[in-house]
């Protein structure tokens, strides 16, 4: 499923806006350290499911400027995003902050590599994306055989809704309006493993969901 390429420059200038707007108020050093517990937290909940033991290969796809990436110190991460070049005007993003990086400024969509990464982390972005379907193949042919991806997102709870938003304007920061099913979809017929559907969040019209999936010997 191709969204149209002008709903998507739209959506990334929005998302950008968003960024400026929500992080004119913050503290660099105490937005920074919120964040970073935030996303050892989001770990802590899930090591059941997953365990970041360091020196593996690490992808956060969709990273904006303070993704997991931040708290992956001893890990070989790439950190992939589109808006990097503008994340970098914000204060509260300097990539010499994290050495143990690798950022890439470009689309999920052009994504090349092959069956190098341990685990792959696509938080709060796959439903940003141009290409969703394109998306879904290039994350996972870049995860190693039972590699574990780890993807969340707003998932709409009413079909009825989430048709409305497809059709019209309603959330023009996300051009993917999906619900769980249809994104755990998208993993399956790709020869991954649902292990976990952990609901993190509940709001009025969206569920937000983090799912634990492991890739299957093809």
């Amino acid at each position: 499923m191709k969204e149209s390429k002008f709903k998507w420059k739209i959506a990334q200038k929005l998302e950008y806006k968003w960024w400026q707007k929500y992080l004119r108020s913050k503290n660099v050093d105490e937005y920074v350290a919120y964040k970073n517990n935030y996303w050892n937290t989001v770990l802590k909940n899930l090591s059941s499911f997953l365990t970041v033991q360091g020196q593996q290969q690490i992808m956060d796809a969709g990273c904006g400027p303070v993704g997991i990436f931040m708290v992956l110190e001893g890990n070989h991460v790439t950190a992939v995003d589109p808006l990097l070049h503008k994340y970098a005007e914000l204060p509260h993003f300097n990539s010499a902050n994290y050495p143990w990086v690798n950022f890439l400024n470009q689309p999920l969509e052009t994504l090349k590599q092959k069956e190098t990464f341990d685990i792959i982390f696509c938080m709060n972005a796959i439903n940003h994306v141009n290409d969703v379907e394109l998306c879904y193949d290039r994350l996972v042919a870049a995860l190693k055989p039972e590699g574990v991806m780890v993807i969340s997102v707003d998932c709409h709870r009413s079909n009825i809704l989430k048709k409305i938003f497809q059709l019209l304007p309603g959330d023009m920061l996300h051009p993917v309006q999906l619900n769980l099913a249809e994104y755990n979809q998208k993993l399956t017929k790709r020869g991954m493993q649902v292990l976990k559907d952990v609901l993190y969040k509940r709001e009025p019209i969206f569920d937000y969901f983090i799912t634990i999936a492991v890739k299957n010997h093809q």
